[in-house]
């Protein structure tokens, strides 16, 4: 029943981030990327996502999900980079990067763990990236982890591809303009150990149009 439950969860959580809310029939098919890109990609290189604990001052200790990356721009020409990252999970529950949520401390302290000089947060990613490796970059990304009870978490990550397509909502006409992602699917234990900081499993890796 779980089982089923979890299924049922993860199904509704897709189709909100997708469509925004908008409930499809099966008939209608989700569009997809072209089999050969039609546009710019990145070479995006997604690491390991993990949660730990960090002492937030005048808080306490607070769980967060993070996740290091690499970009390489490979494209023909040099262009500006601008991630956007979203984690969502199985509850239908969708979390921003970064932002308020993620005190500069944390983003401080979990750089640290690192020990990579090159390793950028996530408002330094942002700006001019050059062609080729000597050129790459790479960052982290960091969520506030607001519920630990959770089988499966998605991190969809967009501004690495310039390939749009459009959708007509069948419920009202609106044309929606989808853009390439990355959807990366974990796998978690259902009540995560927020001190563990080891890497949950990856289950899917590919592209899709959100």
């Amino acid at each position: 029943m779980k089982m089923q439950n979890t299924l049922r969860a993860t199904v509704l959580a897709v189709l909100t981030v997708v469509f925004g809310g908008l409930a499809l029939s099966p008939a209608i098919a989700a569009p997809q990327p072209d089999a050969i890109p039609s546009r710019w990609e990145f070479d995006l290189r997604p690491g390991p996502l993990r949660v730990t604990t960090v002492d937030v001052e005048g808080v306490g200790p607070r769980a967060f999900f993070y996740m290091p990356y690499y970009v390489e721009n490979n494209s023909g020409e040099d262009r500006f980079l601008a991630p956007r990252f979203e984690l969502a999970t199985e509850e239908g529950e969708v979390i921003r990067s970064g932002g308020s949520n993620v005190p500069r401390e944390v983003t401080r302290t979990i750089i640290a763990r690192f020990q990579n000089e090159l390793l950028e947060d996530e408002i330094s990613m942002l700006g001019p990236i050059l062609q080729g490796p000597e050129n790459a970059r790479e960052g982290v990304i960091i969520w506030p982890a607001t519920d630990l009870k959770v089988d499966e978490v998605t991190v969809y990550a967009s501004g690495f591809s310039g390939e749009t397509k459009q959708f007509v909502r069948p419920d009202n006409g609106e044309v929606v303009v989808l853009r390439k992602t990355r959807m990366l699917r974990h796998a978690t234990p259902g009540n995560i150990d927020a001190t563990s900081d080891q890497p949950f499993r990856r289950t899917v890796d590919r592209w899709i149009m959100r």
